[in-house]
């Protein structure tokens, strides 16, 4: 199946070490992306949705940057995984933080995608008070 890579970016008033730890680690990612996620050996983590489990591997990670998962078994040969990138940008003009998403999947419903990341933003934006 032909997978899309939906980008889409969201301002947030806080910065990238405040937000990091919320798309970087278990309890954070919990809080507004997940409904549980635990952490599992070699760079693994379990991320938990309406009780199905998706284990993804995380594939890179830039300390107070940007942090990304590859979901394992989305994908006939394994070597087109489905992908979660977030990655904090910080504009040098108005110093105002950004988070890009990069969702790559077999969705290809971008009103879809978009509201879906739009309810994820704003839960993270209520814990963050931005």
């Amino acid at each position: 199946m032909e997978k899309y890579k939906f980008i889409t970016e969201f301002e947030l008033r806080s910065s990238p070490k405040v937000l990091f730890p919320y798309i970087s680690t278990p309890s954070g990612l919990e809080q507004w992306f997940a409904e549980k996620v635990t952490v599992l050996p070699d760079h693994r983590f379990d991320f938990q949705w309406d009780g199905d489990s998706h284990i993804a591997r995380q594939t890179g990670l830039r300390i107070n940057k940007a942090v990304r998962f590859d979901f394992e078994n989305t994908s006939d040969d394994n070597l087109d995984n489905n992908h979660v990138e977030l990655k904090l940008e910080v504009s040098e003009l108005t110093q105002t933080t950004f988070l890009r998403v990069t969702d790559y999947s077999a969705n290809r419903d971008e009103r879809e995608l978009a509201s879906l990341w739009d309810g994820f933003i704003d839960n993270l934006k209520d814990i963050v008070g931005s």
